[in-house]
């Protein structure tokens, strides 16, 4: 029974070091490496041929330089209003999704950038704990090894915005016919209207609703700074 004991502490400890050595080289290694394929993409591929649907995955990834500047705020204004501030979780945000679900009905989440981009990037989508604790070690990864321009980088390139679409390059072709760096104010709160669900709600062919939200949105983001005019000042600085 003591050998037994010792066999599976043995291997449980060898597992839990493959894990923990895996998973920050591959936190690390996507610092500077671009994320070219997601857990979700694979995910979104086999339901649509389960569907009988053809296979469709429009992604290209994008620097952060190529982007129109107004697409980080944009997305900070729908999504994550403290996302330069916090260090990946908004805890009153949180505070207050648990409340309104403890009341019932239809369920809120307080998922920042930070935290979306671990599960987009590392995990499947879910609402198990097991997948929520993983979310939580990722954020803490990616907060720590790189940093808030990187993770808006791989959110705006690995995030959902359609059917099939994926990141900034493919919703500005598909959707706008044009380059990201030439989307306006006005196409990014449209994208940016979409990502509480772009499966349902679509920058192609948007509702009223849709444009509704886009101008809450185009509001918001004059209270925001500039993503990109952060970076510059703080490249002048280090000059």
């Amino acid at each position: 029974m003591t050998n037994l004991f010792n066999w599976i502490r043995k291997w449980v400890l060898r597992l839990l070091i493959f894990f923990f050595a895996s998973t920050l080289l591959a936190v690390v290694a996507y610092r500077y490496v671009p994320v070219y394929l997601t857990p979700l993409m694979i995910i979104r591929c086999f339901e649509q041929k389960q569907a009988g649907e053809p296979l469709t995955l429009h992604h290209r990834w994008v620097s952060l330089s190529e982007m129109s500047p107004s697409m980080p705020v944009a997305v900070m204004a729908s999504e994550d209003q403290l996302f330069l501030q916090h260090h990946g979780f908004d805890f009153d945000a949180i505070g207050i999704a648990a409340k309104r679900n403890q009341e019932g009905g239809k369920q809120f989440g307080a998922s920042t950038i930070s935290q979306q981009t671990a599960k987009n990037v590392f995990l499947w989508p879910s609402r198990s704990w097991v997948r929520k604790g993983l979310e939580v070690y990722f954020t803490c990864l990616i907060e720590l090894i790189w940093g808030k321009e990187r993770i808006m980088e791989v959110y705006l390139n690995s995030i959902e915005m359609g059917p099939g679409i994926y990141g900034v390059g493919a919703v500005a072709e598909y959707h706008f016919d044009k380059l990201p760096r030439d989307l306006t104010r006005s196409n990014c709160a449209l994208i940016a209207a979409t990502l509480p669900n772009p499966r349902r709600f679509s920058s192609l062919h948007p509702s009223s609703y849709m444009y509704k939200r886009q101008r809450w949105i185009e509001r918001q983001m004059r209270n925001l700074p500039a993503f990109e005019m952060k970076k510059e000042k703080k490249t002048k600085k280090n000059n």
